[in-house]
């Protein structure tokens, strides 16, 4: 019997299952985020400062976008999602919300107007954009946003208000979604008009190398070109939801393989009772539960974005993979800390920051109940989402 080598860092193959296209996209995602943004994450996430020049530089790299109109695989941007959140959730949520919000936003509903005015600057990085979906009081539950349009002569007049936005307080264009008569729809607002305001959230212990804020609206005139004229509907809305919920699920399995290389390094380098800590079996039981939740994740991301590709993927799946690799990553991230003892708290060795970014990833773009709850609809035929009257 012939013996086949395990790789215990690639138990399922996945290099095998990539084209080389994919292959060369992936390594030059992983190649600038070791060289150029793992040097400049740790102050940054000190300070909590975002550099626009980072952004920059993932436009010129060609990975804003990169899926519209069939450039690169859904496959190849799960890759460099995986590679830069490797480093930092902060800067992957930047793409996503760029790449897979924003830009797919005006691709899927946007006029030809919109699309030949504003894709090629947000493809380059020189125009940056952010999606106004969640309020202050309607995070989980869309359908009830408070933001309002009225037509008027001309347009539009919008008032409300959106919070946790990335990155309000930096950007240049706003998708607002805000509802006419019942009916969602969306709009582009440009930063300088008036009534506009993006105070950033201060306080965050999480995503810190990128802004978070909020969208305030008071009597904001719209014209009628800003309209995003094939959109209406929440559908909509998921749709565009669901191209970076799939990021995700790429995404967090990057910061979870950092975490997990980091303890296991750790775990080899460092003796007690004069043995390395990897040589006990409670490190090395946590290690196998990292190595066998990333490689399956994995595997399921994978077989999502071939499905992606071919045009054939359902948003339940998606809510799947990401309800999972999410919750695993976090997990994965907490084992870390734990393993490297106290030394788990300092962010030289990046597991905290991980750890922390983990918690809101496990929260945007659908929390892991409400996915819970997608799957459950999908598998009853009964929406758990809508509370019975009280009598």
């Amino acid at each position: 019997m012939i013996k086949i080598p395990f790789s215990w860092d690639d138990p399922f193959m996945l290099e095998d299952q990539l084209s080389p296209e994919e292959k060369l996209i992936r390594d030059k995602a992983y190649q600038y985020a070791q060289e150029k943004l793992m040097p400049r994450v740790l102050i940054a996430n000190r300070q909590e400062t975002f550099d626009r020049e980072i952004f920059k530089e993932l436009g010129d790299l060609g990975f804003l976008g990169m899926t519209l109109e069939g450039k690169a695989s859904f496959v190849a941007l799960g890759l460099v999602a995986r590679e830069i959140e490797r480093v930092d959730s902060g800067y992957r949520s930047l793409l996503s919300v760029q790449s897979s919000l924003v830009m797919n936003a005006i691709s899927l509903y946007g006029s030809e107007a919109q699309k030949t005015f504003y894709l090629p600057a947000l493809a380059k990085g020189d125009l940056l954009g952010c999606f106004g979906l969640t309020e202050p009081t309607h995070g989980s539950d869309p359908g009830s946003m408070e933001t309002n349009a009225k037509a008027t002569k001309g347009g539009w007049i919008l008032n409300g208000e959106k919070a946790w936005i990335t990155p309000s307080s930096h950007a240049d264009l706003f998708v607002v979604w805000a509802k006419e008569d019942g009916i969602v729809k969306g709009f582009l607002l440009e930063r300088g008009m008036t009534g506009i305001e993006t105070p950033r959230i201060e306080g965050k212990f999480s995503l810190r190398t990128v802004s978070t804020g909020r969208i305030i609206l008071t009597n904001v005139f719209v014209p009628h070109e800003n309209l995003l004229p094939k959109a209406s509907g929440l559908q909509d809305v998921f749709q565009c939801l669901n191209y970076g919920r799939y990021g995700i699920s790429w995404g967090v399995l990057g910061a979870a393989e950092f975490c997990w290389h980091q303890a296991r390094s750790y775990g080899l380098e460092r003796t007690q009772f004069g043995r390395p800590l990897a040589a006990t079996q409670l490190f090395q039981a946590k290690l196998a539960t990292m190595q066998t939740d990333i490689a399956l994740g994995l595997q399921g991301a994978l077989r999502a974005g071939r499905l992606m590709d071919e045009g054939r993927c359902p948003a339940e799946l998606i809510s799947l993979v990401k309800r999972n690799n999410a919750r695993k990553a976090l997990e994965i991230a907490r084992l870390a800390r734990d393993m490297l003892g106290a030394n788990g708290i300092l962010d030289e060795y990046h597991v905290i920051r991980h750890m922390m970014n983990l918690e809101t990833v496990n929260t945007y773009e659908g929390t892991y109940d409400i996915h819970t709850l997608i799957l459950g609809r999908s598998q009853t035929g009964i929406s758990a989402f809508e509370s019975p009257p009280i009598k």
